[in-house]
C-alpha cells in the first residue's frame, strides 16, 4: 500500500505543479496556459451574440448611461492589458444579482445587480472584478487545469490497471477527489482573490475610490443564500475576501491619489 499512496502523491503533486507560461498584469503571478485568448475570444463573440438575441436587454436610461459610464473607464485603465479588446457593454434585463464578462471585452450586468452597487464606484467594483477574470485569463487557466487533471487521470487508470480491484478504486478515487478539493477549488477562490485584487487596482487607478469595496462586499455577502461554507466554495469567505481587500488597499489608495493628481 506504501507504494500505492506513494503514487497517488506523485499524481496529486504533478497537478499541483502550475509551471509558469504566463504572468497576470497586476499580481505578477504566474499561471498555466493551453489554451489562446484568441480561441476563448471567438468562441464568446458567438455566446455573447447568442445571449443578446435570447435575453432581454434593459432600456433603463440611467442603467445604461451607468454601465457605460463605468465601463469605459474601467476598460480605459485595463486597455495595456488587454490591448485587442472590443469593448462592449450590456445591462440584461434580469432580477438576479449578477454581472459577467467574456474574452474579448463582452461585459454585462443585471438590472438586479443595481440594488446593491447603488452608484458609480461600487458598480466600478462589480466591473473591475469581471474584467479582471478576463485579463487574468482565468477561464483559460481553468480550462488547462481540468486538461491536466484528465491527463493525470488517465495515466493513473493505465498506471493502475495490474492492480487489485478494490485498491485501485481506492487511488483514483482519492485522487479525483484530492485534485478537487486540494487543487481546483482552491484555485477557483485564488481566481475569485486575485479578480479582487486587480478589479480594486483597475477602479483605483479609473478614479473610483477603493474603500467602497470594503462595505459593497460585505453587502453581496448579506445577499447570499444557503451555505457560505469556504472549503467547499469556489468563492472566498466574506472574512478572507475582506482581510485580503485590506491588505491590498494601501497599493489601490496610492493608485487613486495618482489619478485624482491629474
Amino acid at each position: 500500500m506504501r507504494v500505492q499512496y506513494s503514487l497517488l502523491s506523485l499524481m496529486i503533486g504533478a497537478l499541483s505543479i502550475m509551471i509558469g507560461c504566463t504572468t497576470v498584469p497586476v499580481t505578477g503571478r504566474k499561471a498555466l496556459h493551453l489554451v489562446s485568448s484568441g480561441q476563448l475570444a471567438s468562441a464568446s463573440v458567438a455566446q455573447f451574440d447568442q445571449l443578446k438575441a435570447n435575453k432581454p436587454i434593459s432600456t433603463d436610461p440611467v442603467y445604461n448611461a451607468m454601465m457605460r459610464r463605468v465601463g469605459e473607464r474601467i476598460a480605459y485603465v485595463a486597455g495595456p492589458d488587454m490591448p485587442n479588446a472590443t469593448w462592449e457593454f450590456i445591462v440584461f434585463e434580469d432580477p438576479q444579482i449578477n454581472a459577467f464578462a467574456m474574452p474579448g471585452g463582452k461585459v454585462a450586468v443585471y438590472t438586479g445587480l443595481f440594488k446593491i452597487a447603488r452608484n458609480d464606484a461600487e458598480l466600478a467594483v462589480v466591473i473591475g472584478h469581471e474584467i479582471a477574470h478576463v485579463v487574468a485569463r482565468h477561464g483559460a487557466e481553468r480550462m488547462s487545469q481540468q486538461r491536466l487533471k484528465a491527463s493525470i487521470g488517465l495515466a493513473a487508470n493505465i498506471g493502475t490497471k495490474d492492480m487489485e480491484i478494490t485498491d485501485r478504486r481506492l487511488i483514483l478515487s482519492a485522487y479525483d477527489a484530492g485534485a478537487d478539493l486540494g487543487i481546483l477549488l482552491p484555485y477557483s477562490r485564488l481566481h475569485e482573490s486575485e479578480a479582487d485584487e486587480i478589479g480594486l487596482i483597475y477602479s483605483a487607478r479609473a478614479g473610483y475610490d477603493p474603500i467602497v469595496a470594503l462595505d459593497f462586499w460585505k453587502r453581496m455577502e448579506a445577499e447570499k443564500k444557503g451555505d457560505s461554507s469556504e472549503f467547499l466554495s469556489t468563492h472566498p469567505s466574506d472574512e478572507t475576501r475582506q482581510r485580503r481587500l485590506q491588505i491590498v488597499m494601501p497599493r489601490a489608495l496610492k493608485e487613486y491619489r495618482k489619478s485624482q493628481a491629474h
